[in-house]
């Protein structure tokens, strides 16, 4: 089969949508989840795969701007929209588009390529690594008490239409951005995903909601969510189905989990993506009843280990020579001498001795600071070439704070 990989023509976009629903095998989206594919989507970046005249694979990607570790914010593709029409599975085409995407990658000058897997086990062998996780839970607020700092009373909750207090909650997550690896700035045209909730994907929840926290008139933070009404035979047992919840200071983070557990006729709080590292899980007087658990986020790809490397900073100083290895992409081949520490880092080709030796898939795992290369070592992924590298290099790559992407694309 020969398999024809093109830049997709802007009005071949609802075939190449339609195709991709199909692969995924699921109900279309509805028309406002389409409409903000749409308006996002860069045609310019998307490719589909024909055989003759029939599209049988779609990939795309995204301009992205990434905080990595030490702030800085990094220009990386979000690679998305990966599928192949079931009739032409196990034939090369996802590993054509893999192929040429990663090319066109390297030729943008984009140094890290990330993604959200449908399956994890499908990207590793393209050099993907799962960089971040998320966490979820499902809190009974009739079983938890939430502690409540000092202040928490002085804080004004107010619910508003979502599209009504916008503009003042891109504003704090604009402010969180910095701050946290793994996080996304608004792009134009994303600014809007999270006020998409069309009645058709509800799935029985009312509509979207949002709680602003208020402190002497001032924003400090929020909370979109919407409720499921459910009853038991001993009463009301509906469900808070928390979208996404952010705030500026422990305070008025507090506050709005006070509130979501006030809402009448509910049982649970329900939510489905926050960082590991989550404030609640110090705030909640009983663990156990939050059933919670995790998932993998955001998986990583270093397209060019040396300027990806060079782009963070590491939390102790290290120098290292890393014997990488990178079939897929051969340009990343070889050794690497990474030197850095909290203000910066350089990484250049050398020839001196590897201290430890690994693929571009743990570098990737790695990158976020979220994982840590000692466990990989003890995985048997990492080889350490020089006693007592691995504790160091792995130290150093480290961060005080878990990566997290807080909404797929």
């Amino acid at each position: 089969m020969t398999i024809d990989l093109r830049v997709l023509a802007a009005e071949q976009w609802d075939h190449f949508f339609d195709r991709l629903e199909r692969a995924f095998g699921g109900p279309a989206d509805p028309l406002e989840e389409r409409d903000q594919w749409r308006k996002v989507t860069e045609t310019e970046r998307t490719l589909a795969a024909w055989d003759g005249d029939e599209l049988i694979g779609t990939a795309g990607a995204f301009t992205f701007r990434m905080t990595v570790p030490g702030g800085a914010s990094l220009g990386v593709a979000g690679v998305t929209m990966v599928s192949v029409q079931p009739t032409h599975r196990r034939r090369g085409v996802l590993t054509s588009m893999m192929r040429r995407q990663l090319d066109d990658i390297r030729d943008r000058g984009e140094p890290v390529a990330v993604l959200t897997a449908s399956e994890p086990a499908i990207y590793g062998r393209f050099g993907y690594g799962i960089t971040s996780h998320q966490l979820r839970g499902t809190v009974d607020k009739h079983r938890v008490a939430f502690a409540a700092p000092a202040g928490v009373d002085g804080v004004r909750i107010r619910l508003a239409e979502p599209a009504d207090v916008h503009a003042s909650c891109e504003a704090i997550y604009a402010r969180l951005v910095p701050a946290r690896p793994g996080m996304m700035a608004r792009q134009p045209g994303w600014d809007t995903l999270p006020l998409v909730d069309p009645p058709d994907s509800r799935n029985g929840a009312g509509a979207l909601l949002c709680a602003v926290a208020e402190v002497d008139g001032e924003v400090r933070g929020y909370a979109r969510y919407s409720v499921t009404p459910e009853w038991s035979p001993l009463g009301p047992d509906g469900v808070v189905n928390l979208r996404d919840v952010e705030a500026l200071d422990p305070v008025a983070y507090a506050a709005l989990w006070r509130y979501l557990a006030s809402i009448d006729l509910t049982a649970r709080i329900s939510f489905y993506n926050r960082p590991v590292d989550d404030p609640l899980i110090h705030l909640v007087s009983d663990v156990r009843r939050c059933r919670f658990g995790l998932r993998d986020g955001l998986h990583a790809r270093l397209v060019d280990v040396g300027a990806a490397l060079e782009a963070r900073t590491y939390a102790a100083p290290v120098d290292v020579v890393l014997d990488v290895r990178d079939p897929f992409c051969p340009w990343n081949e070889g050794r690497w001498r990474l030197t850095g520490d909290a203000k910066g880092a350089s990484c250049v080709r050398t020839q001196d001795a590897a201290d430890l030796a690994l693929g571009v898939k743990e570098l990737g795992a790695a990158y976020l600071g979220g994982f840590a290369l000692r466990a990989m070592g003890g995985a048997g992924l990492v080889t350490e070439l020089r006693p007592g590298t691995l504790d160091e290099t792995s130290a150093a790559f480290l961060g005080d704070r878990a990566p997290w992407l807080p909404h797929g694309f």
